[in-house]
């Protein structure tokens, strides 16, 4: 369980990361070439940020835990990464209309 919460709390960094690299894009007068390396490092930390997921999700496969509490939790954890691949599908499809 504390290496799931650890994989979550990396994934939290990453998609914090990719808010605060996105929040700064605006307006900046970016260089074709500096929005390109920016949607690079984004689509990386939140595609990382899923693998993260996947692999805490993973982890619960195995684990001895009460029936009802794991289920919980890995339906939570399912729930984070759906939303994960939701953003990363969106931010594909940003970096295709301003390609």
């Amino acid at each position: 369980m504390l290496d799931c919460v650890e994989e979550l709390g990396d994934s939290v960094d990453q998609i914090r990361q990719s808010i605060d690299e996105m929040a700064g894009a605006r307006g900046a007068g970016r260089s074709p070439a500096d929005f390109q390396m920016m949607i690079s490092d984004v689509q990386t930390w939140v595609s990382a940020a899923l693998t993260d997921e996947s692999t805490c999700n993973d982890g619960f496969a195995g684990k001895e835990m009460a029936g009802e509490t794991k289920t919980v939790v890995r339906g939570k954890i399912e729930t984070i990464a759906h939303l994960t691949s939701n953003a990363l599908a969106l931010i594909n499809a940003y970096a295709t209309l301003h390609h």
